[in-house]
This record gives structure tokens, sequence and C-alpha cells, in this order.
């Protein structure tokens, strides 16, 4: 792919606004991104071009929210996902863009009907690591799971820093882990993504995570959790009709 000027600036300003909402939030930003990331490139580069971004956009987060960390969960959230990511690697699957953007519509309608004693809830006792298996291998399978990550810290008591803090911090090892196995796939990766593509992305990502971290400051939790939902269900709904449109046309794109 040629990045011209203005596909170079859609870029920059996409990865701006989305790390802006995710530095707010600790999620919805990625899944935009990624969204976009796949209407210009096919999936493997743009799932290394996805985690690259957001493992930038996440560890500056963290760095920057260090003190709010709940590092117990982060511990059990590793575990999970290091276990799910070997049981994945092991299967080696790339999946399809309509798998995808179904994948990431769909899944937190599902984890919003579970019943009451299977609920998601970070601060259960065993619930980082089975957490971090769930979300690991969903990352692999749909792409994206920060709606559904984000379940599991709603229903629990944190307060607004703290969820972004430590989301954050588990999501900079998810996204590393995610480039490491995408990576891994290089009979599919696009050869002509050039170094500065990343270098953008990850100086955009900075920025706007720092941005967030103002408007963050000032927010309420009430608000936080209000708008948490909003954005959830208006880019998962999105993301079905873009599933389907898919498949009902055939269409690879």
């Amino acid at each position: 792919m040629v990045f011209g000027p203005a596909l170079v600036a859609a870029l920059g300003g996409t990865v701006l606004v989305t790390s802006f909402l995710s530095g707010i939030f600790g999620m919805a930003g990625g899944m935009i991104l990624l969204g976009v990331l796949l209407l210009m490139l096919d999936v493997a580069p743009a799932m290394v071009l996805f985690g690259t971004t957001q493992m930038a956009s996440n560890g500056w987060r963290t760095l920057l929210w260090r003190r709010f960390v709940q590092w117990g969960i982060f511990t059990g959230y590793l575990v999970g996902s290091v276990a799910a990511f070997a049981v994945m690697k092991a299967i080696a699957y790339v999946p399809d863009k309509a798998t995808i953007y179904l994948g990431l519509g769909l899944l937190p309608f599902v984890a919003e009907r579970m019943p009451h004693g299977l609920r998601m809830d970070i601060t259960r006792r065993g619930a980082p690591v089975y957490c971090g298996a769930i979300i690991m291998v969903l990352q692999l399978l749909a792409g994206a799971a920060g709606n559904v990550l984000d379940i599991f810290f709603q229903n629990s008591g944190l307060d607004r820093k703290t969820i972004v803090a430590t989301k954050a911090a588990t999501q900079t090892v998810a996204h590393l882990l995610r480039v490491a196995y995408f990576g891994s796939f290089a009979s599919l990766m696009d050869e002509s993504l050039p170094w500065w593509v990343y270098a953008l992305a990850i100086a955009t990502a900075f920025a706007g995570t720092s941005l967030a971290a103002i408007v963050l400051h000032r927010m309420s939790d009430a608000g936080f959790r209000w708008w948490s939902r909003v954005i959830i269900r208006t880019v998962s709904l999105t993301y079905v009709a873009r599933g389907l449109w898919l498949l009902i046309t055939g269409s690879p794109t």
C-alpha cells in the first residue's frame, strides 16, 4: 500500500482521536481504530500496526496513572492471557474480516446478558485469571475485546481512575502478545508498510493519551460509566452491520 499525504493524515488523525477516547474510557478507541485499519490493510498487518499503536498508548497510560493500578488484578490477568496465548499459538488461526467485525459487535451484548451467577466482575476471586484467558482468545479471534473487558470492570466497584489505569496495564501486555502472534505470520504481512507509519502511530498515540488525562480528571464516575455504555453499544452495532454486509456481499474487505 502507498501511503500518500491524505492517507497519512487520516491515519494520524484516527490514532490521535481513538487514543484520546481510550485515554478517557480505557476502551472504545481501540475498537474504532481496528475497524479503520481493516479498511486500509489486510488482517495480519492491520493487527500488527494496531497492536503496536495500542501497546504504546496503553503503556503510556499505565505510566501516567501508575499509582492507581491494581497489581494483583494485573498479575492474575497476565497468567491467564499468557496461558491462552500459548494455546492459540499452537492453533495458529487468522480470522477473516467478517468474523472480526461480527465478533467485535456481538460480544458486548452477549456479555451483558450473562446470568447473574456468572457476572463478570474483575474483583471476584479468580476473575482476573479467566478474564485474561477469555480476552486473549477473543482478541486473537475477533480482533479486539476491549468492550468485553470493559464489562468486567464496569461490574466492579472500582473508580474510574483505577479502571483506566489497571485496564491499561493489562492491555499493554495483551497487545505485546498480539504483535507477537500476528507478526509470526510472515507470509501474510504487507512488507510495503514503512517503518515511519509505526513511528507516526506511536507518536500520535502518546499525544492523544496525554490530552485525555486532562478530561478524565474532570469527569465524574457516573458520567464515565454512562458514556462508556453509550460508546460500546454504538460502536458494536456499527460493527455488526459491517460484518453482516461483508457476509452478504461476499466482499473480502
